[in-house]
């Protein structure tokens, strides 16, 4: 009898697009998923080890099923994902209750890595990175009405503090009929809302079309039947150009939502961090994504403690924050990751200072989300409906305004009408309670 496997996939959801592929792989050669890891024969931990806080979960998440193991409730454990490509030997050093670790680019022979611990060889493998499998079938692990394309793999902005070159390579792009046949397939298999990522997706298309092919890209997928909300994320500033403006502008599919991560406002910080950009030029962004694309939400995220940011460099981002007052923000301490350049930078910041520069960041945002909310009270918007909440006796879903998982919900009653997860509707909002809306059901608009 082969052995029921179980998936614990941590991270982003690049990361989380790389186990729906494995899982793939698994299911068509006969193994048995288990959806609750903790009951499953083998093991697999996909890590995230892009940041110190990443990095920890992933090994929390290892030792908590090193100890399943011991009690003789799981039989093996393999390791993957980037913390498993960063720290190739050490890991399996490190974790001898590991039975595989296993690099990104190992993971198409998942099956015959499963096969040799099922064996009882202990295994460890690391195939070139550029043979992670970019295309291939998926079993989504996302809820049914949405789902992640992710079209292009790696990085080659080269940023400072950034470790994803070195874990997932240069850039590459996913080939555009890939991309729009697993699209179709998403959106016949029930997805409404579809998230385009990569880890900068302003680059599409430049390694293989030799140009800037996003705005192409989102054209054709806003002509796939079923679809309904196209949301992109990930848009880097210095990328950002009039045509991916316009195509976001004229295209009703495409949710009026821009995720692009600025780090810093200080010209001296951007250019310390490798950012191609200065303060100004971020200030004139914004300026003209807010006029090109009326109503956007604008998402950020920056960094504080970042070496050389002194008081006064951090007071510039303070006010900058300020002064732009992003829809959406998030802000995180600089930790110094091994193979940066900045972790070989003079850093006297100490870590407590950092993370107190990010909590004044925060407490400025919370103030910005709560004054944007309270505009929005006596308004109707359009909702997605992702479930009901019985200990609160009410429905909660995201507007276009909210990327899943990382923004903020709507919670909303519907005393007369059965509603199911999927459905579009108009919610009337009637509160705000910190970054949430809570509103009343005012009747279905979906088609």
């Amino acid at each position: 009898m082969l052995p029921k496997i179980g998936m614990v996939s941590l991270g982003c959801a690049k990361n989380q697009v790389d186990a729906e592929r494995m899982l793939y792989n698994i299911d068509k050669a006969g193994y048995k998923l288990c959806s609750d890891a903790a009951l499953a024969d083998i093991v697999i931990i996909n890590t995230c080890g892009f940041i110190e806080s990443a990095k920890e979960e992933a090994i929390e998440t290892i030792l908590e099923f090193a100890q399943l193991k011991k009690e003789g409730r799981i039989k093996r454990i393999i390791v993957t994902g980037c913390l498993a490509q960063r720290y190739k030997g050490e890991l399996e050093k490190e974790i001898p209750e590991a039975d595989a670790v296993v690099g990104i680019g190992s993971n198409g022979r998942i099956t015959e890595i499963i096969e040799e611990v099922t064996q009882g060889h202990h295994v460890c493998s690391y195939d070139s990175k550029m043979l992670l499998p970019l295309t291939g079938g998926r079993i989504k692990t996302t809820l049914p009405y949405y789902s992640y394309l992710k079209i292009a793999e790696g990085c080659s902005n080269c940023c400072a503090f950034c470790a994803i070159p070195m874990i997932r390579g240069k850039y590459r792009s996913v080939p555009m009929e890939a991309l729009l046949e697993e699209a179709q397939t998403l959106a016949d298999g029930g997805v409404k809302e579809l998230v385009v990522i990569a880890q900068d997706s302003t680059r599409y298309g430049t390694d293989i079309y030799g140009r800037e092919a996003l705005p192409e890209l989102l054209e054709k997928l806003c002509a796939i039947e079923g679809l309904k909300w196209i949301r992109v994320l990930y848009l880097y500033p210095e990328h950002i150009t009039d045509e991916i403006l316009d195509v976001i502008a004229r295209e009703d599919k495409i949710v009026k939502y821009i995720e692009m991560p600025i780090q810093h406002s200080d010209d001296k910080v951007l250019a310390a961090m490798g950012r191609k950009t200065t303060g100004a030029a971020l200030k004139a962004l914004v300026e003209k994504i807010r006029t090109r694309i009326p109503g956007v939400t604008l998402r950020t995220t920056v960094m504080t403690g970042f070496p050389g940011e002194g008081e006064e460099e951090f007071e510039h981002l303070a006010d900058f924050v300020k002064e732009m007052k992003f829809d959406r923000l998030g802000c995180f301490a600089f930790s110094p990751e091994e193979g940066t350049l900045a972790a070989k930078m003079e850093d006297s910041t100490p870590k407590e200072e950092k993370e107190h520069r990010a909590d004044i960041i925060m407490e400025q945002q919370m103030l910005i989300a709560a004054e944007k909310n309270e505009k929005l009270i006596d308004k109707d918007i359009e909702v997605l409906t992702e479930g009901f909440d019985r200990y609160g006796e009410c429905y909660f879903g995201r507007s276009a305004a909210d990327a899943p998982d990382i923004d903020g919900k709507v919670f909303f009653t519907s005393p007369d009408r059965k509603l199911t997860p999927g459905m579009f509707v108009t919610v009337h909002v009637t509160e705000v309670m910190d970054y949430d809306l809570i509103g009343e059901y005012k009747d279905e608009s979906s088609k």
